[in-house]
């Protein structure tokens, strides 16, 4: 059975969830979720290479900022989000300061 995922990287995918089609950076993310870059890069990452997320470069950054790294939910994150709802529907995420 697969390890349920923790309360932070469920938080990062909520919030992915609630636009899927739009790709965020991840310095947003931090910021709206309340998390620290050492937790929040290594999460954005394994979602990554285990396919629930896409990244890409920003192609058309601000003069003087060089590109971000712009992250998306994918079919997979989804399933993986519904899934983790369906196991635990009445958890709370102190990240996103409600119910997920």
């Amino acid at each position: 059975m697969a390890r349920r995922p923790s309360a932070q990287t469920l938080a990062v995918l909520e919030l992915l969830a609630r636009d899927p089609d739009t790709p965020r950076h991840g310095y947003e993310l931090g910021k709206e979720l309340g998390l620290k870059a050492g937790t929040l890069y290594p999460i954005l990452i394994r979602l990554c290479e285990r396919g629930h997320l896409a990244a890409s470069w920003e192609s058309d950054p601000p003069a003087g900022r060089p590109p971000r790294h712009l992250y998306r939910l994918l079919g997979t994150g989804l399933r993986l989000l519904d899934q983790a709802r369906e196991a635990a529907p009445a958890t709370t995420s102190p990240a996103l300061g409600g119910a997920l």
